[in-house]
Formats: structure tokens, C-alpha cells, sequence
């Protein structure tokens, strides 16, 4: 079992977790990712480790409210356990002293990008960041970005802070305006931000990673699950990735694969809704 020490809900549907988690923690990585299980009957999810601390033997996870495991996962607090913390695993972020290098991180994605960011600042890049949110109430960790970023910019979908529209569309604003010459982009988020910021760098050539790890499952290779194309070849989220080269990733391909479950999801989601709804009552 692993307790969680800490919560924290950054927005109305995405929460913070310190789960006491010491040898995942030792090891662990910007970029890599753990498998969890919130109970014993529970299905595996993976989240993307979004803060570590070896001393502390503490690792963070942010989770939104999706479906009917990460609903079980928000209802947890302090003192509650987890019962499987698996990882880390999957490759970690390649991080070397590249240059200038933008982050872009969108919505929930702005909990991986986090760590990169600092992890290549540490490695002596100079650091843009770009954040986004559908609106000011839905951005996360914008202190922590500003720290870990020589510069920090604010994107919103309606304009209530900072630049008004998408990520993508600064960026492109960005690479047009500035005399910055950027040498890496990193970009986690929703797979069309990720594919749109592709498109932004490709005219330009500059290398752009994402990460594909909203498509995993049991995050071992075994289910085949998260079967991605990338430069004609099929590759495997999980113990490939999570991180690919963006300008390779077949995204029509990844955008029909992410809608295979849906009908499931919504259901399953829907019935534990109903549940707890009857229990409160009950």
C-alpha cells in the first residue's frame, strides 16, 4: 500500500497527490511515468510522475477527472492508500544542454512538462515556457513553471489571462516575432494541441518531442493498447516512449485510437456516478 501524504486540488477537476512511494522516488525521472491502481478491484491507469523527492521517498501525481478511476482517485485524501504504485517506467526525457528550448504544456499536461523544464534549465538551456488553459480558472502550476523557466507566458481559450487562444497559436506567434532561435520544443497536453504544435515547428525544423501517455494502459507492452505509428514504423507508448518525436507521430491514427473506449468510459463513468449518488443517499 502507499499512503498519500499530500493533496492539494489545483483546479475544480484536477488534483495534486504526495503519495509516500521511496523506491519509485530514488529512481524516478522527468519524463517517466508510474502505473496505479486505486483499490484492489480497481483497472491499472498511468500517470505521469509529476514531481519527485528521493529524500522524502515522496513522488507527485496530478490526475483530472476523466472517468470512473480517476473519480475513485479524486475522492482520496490524505491518510488514504494507494494499492499499487508501479514504475518508474518508460524512458525518461532526453535532456542535454540543446540551447533555447520552448515548453509547451496544455491543460493537465502542464504537470509533466514541469519537470522537464527544470530538469533542462538544470542542464544549462535557456527556457520558454508556454501554458494554456481553457481559462484562468483551469490553469495549474504557474508559480512552479515560473520558477523552473527563464520566461513564462500565459495562453488562455477565452482570453481571461494572458495571450487569448491556444498554445499553439503563441508559439506561432512566438517563432515569427521574437529573434529567439529555438533549437528543441517539448509539448504535452491533449493529442490535437500536441499534433497542432507539430505543425507550428515543422516549416521551422525544429526538433519537437511529445508525450503520448494519455494512450497507455498497462504500461508494460503487453496489452498492445497503446500502439502508436511513428516514422512508418509501429511502436509501443509504454516501452518506447513515452516521448516521441512529433513530427513522426501519425496523429489521425493516435486521434482514433484515443476514441476506441469512449463509449465504455462514458458508461462506466456514468454508472459510478450513479452509484455514489445512491450511496450518499443510502
Amino acid at each position: 500500500m502507499y499512503k498519500i501524504i499530500g493533496k492539494k486540488k489545483l483546479t475544480s477537476d484536477i488534483d495534486r497527490f504526495e503519495v509516500e512511494a521511496p523506491l519509485v522516488a530514488r529512481k524516478a525521472a522527468a519524463g517517466q511515468f508510474v502505473v496505479i491502481r486505486v483499490c484492489e478491484e480497481g483497472e491499472r491507469i498511468p500517470l505521469t510522475i509529476a514531481d519527485f523527492d528521493p529524500d522524502r521517498g515522496l513522488i507527485s501525481l496530478v490526475s483530472m477527472i476523466a472517468g470512473k478511476t480517476t473519480s475513485k482517485l479524486s475522492r482520496l485524501e490524505p491518510g488514504d492508500s494507494l494499492t499499487d504504485v508501479v514504475g518508474p517506467l518508460g524512458k525518461p526525457s532526453e535532456i542535454e544542454n540543446f540551447g533555447n528550448v520552448v515548453c509547451v504544456g496544455g491543460g493537465v499536461g502542464i504537470a509533466p512538462v514541469m519537470p522537464i523544464a527544470r530538469a533542462l534549465k538544470q542542464a544549462g538551456n535557456y527556457v520558454v515556457s508556454i501554458i494554456g488553459a481553457r481559462n484562468s480558472q483551469g490553469l495549474i502550476l504557474e508559480k512552479k513553471m515560473e520558477e523552473v523557466s527563464n520566461r513564462l507566458f500565459i495562453c488562455t481559450d477565452d482570453g481571461s489571462k494572458g495571450f487569448g487562444g491556444f498554445v499553439s497559436e503563441f508559439l506561432d506567434k512566438f517563432l515569427k516575432e521574437e529573434s529567439l532561435s529555438v533549437d528543441r520544443v517539448v509539448a504535452i497536453g491533449p493529442a490535437p494541441m500536441m499534433a497542432a504544435v507539430s505543425e507550428v515547428t515543422r516549416p521551422y525544423g525544429i526538433k519537437t518531442i511529445v508525450s503520448l501517455n494519455s494512450i497507455m494502459v498497462d504500461g508494460t507492452g503487453m496489452c498492445g493498447a497503446c500502439r502508436v505509428e511513428v516514422g512508418d514504423e509501429t511502436k509501443f507508448v509504454c516501452v518506447d516512449g513515452p516521448e516521441f518525436d512529433g513530427h513522426q507521430v501519425n496523429f489521425k491514427l493516435l486521434f482514433a485510437r484515443q476514441k476506441m473506449y469512449c463509449t465504455e468510459e462514458q458508461k462506466a463513468h456514468k454508472d459510478y456516478q450513479h452509484e455514489c449518488g445512491c450511496k450518499s443517499h443510502g
